[in-house]
């Protein structure tokens, strides 16, 4: 597995405020890993860690496999906080002017714009641009020079539900398309469920974990938790209606794992047997929910 990005005990502190305490993580090249965390978890400032716009006390940064930053030049590219341009220039005027200062090739800007849904924007000035197209304009600078890894840091806050989506698909886009690694934070976590592959959810400064989505899926997976009188005898009344794999006993707590039958089916069949059902409770976990628990909150 290529690694893009590893981070290893990064801690920063602030006077006596530790923002990262220890923080580990670990990004795979093609990944869109959702970076999870309330206000003040400490997001933004591991974000401006991997950008060397504040350096850790502690612990390091590995980018491409390079602890050297200098030698990684125009292949991380980032939006952090709120987009900045050149309000009174047109998106191509605020590209050509960026290209400059990165020494970025002026001649795939064009290219960009179509790329982010800006391209027929014209000499319209930045400054009238709606939130979504300001966001969109402040990726397309952030694409300047090609690069491998994209840092998008709340890319989606404040935006009504079609600039979320339009935001949404550009970033699928840009992970299927260019192949862009893509780190993204976000409040909005039906939003990133939707997208990401990976999730670092960090709360106070600490990882406390690191998930892949497939596996948080599993975790999150409909259970129907059943009390019966007789659990055995209640088996033998259900195998031909669950997976007898996906059940656990305890004592005379049934849990069956993402049931493929409704629960009034399950119900009325071991009630017509004459079992006891003493309690029917069905469990799902949404993102939200795990990502709750998880924080303590």
């Amino acid at each position: 597995m290529d690694i893009i990005l590893k981070a290893t005990n990064v801690t920063k502190r602030y006077g006596n405020h530790t923002v990262l305490d220890k923080v580990n993580m670990t990004i795979n090249r093609g990944d869109i890993y959702g970076f999870i965390g309330k206000n003040g978890a400490g997001k933004t400032t591991f974000m401006r860690s991997v950008l060397t716009l504040n350096y850790p006390e502690e612990g390091e940064i590995e980018l491409f496999g390079n602890k050297d930053f200098s030698k990684v030049g125009l292949r991380i590219g980032a939006l952090i906080e709120n987009p900045g341009f050149y309000k009174n220039c047109s998106a191509y005027e605020n590209l050509k002017r960026f290209s400059i200062l990165y020494g970025a090739d002026e001649k795939k800007n064009n290219e960009i714009l179509d790329f982010v849904g800006l391209g027929n924007t014209g000499k319209k000035k930045a400054k009238d641009f709606s939130l979504g197209m300001k966001q969109r304009l402040g990726i397309a600078i952030a694409l300047l020079g090609d690069p491998e890894l994209l840092l998008l840091d709340e890319p989606i806050n404040g935006l009504d539900p079609a600039g979320i989506k339009d935001v949404r698909d550009l970033i699928i886009k840009l992970n299927r398309e260019k192949n862009i690694t893509i780190l993204i934070s976000s409040h909005i976590l039906d939003e990133l469920s939707k997208i990401v592959t990976k999730y670092g959810i960090i709360n106070s400064g600490v990882m406390v974990e690191e998930i892949e989505a497939s596996e948080l899926e599993e975790k999150c997976k409909k259970k129907l938790i059943i009390q019966v009188d007789d659990p055995d005898k209640a088996l033998q009344i259900l195998s031909d209606m669950v997976n007898l794999d996906e059940v656990l006993v305890n004592r005379k707590t049934i849990q069956i794992e993402s049931p493929k039958v409704e629960a009034y089916e399950i119900n009325e069949k071991l009630v017509k047997k004459d079992i006891k059902v003493l309690s029917l409770v069905t469990q799902h976990d949404d993102l939200e929910e795990y990502f709750m628990k998880k924080v303590g909150a």
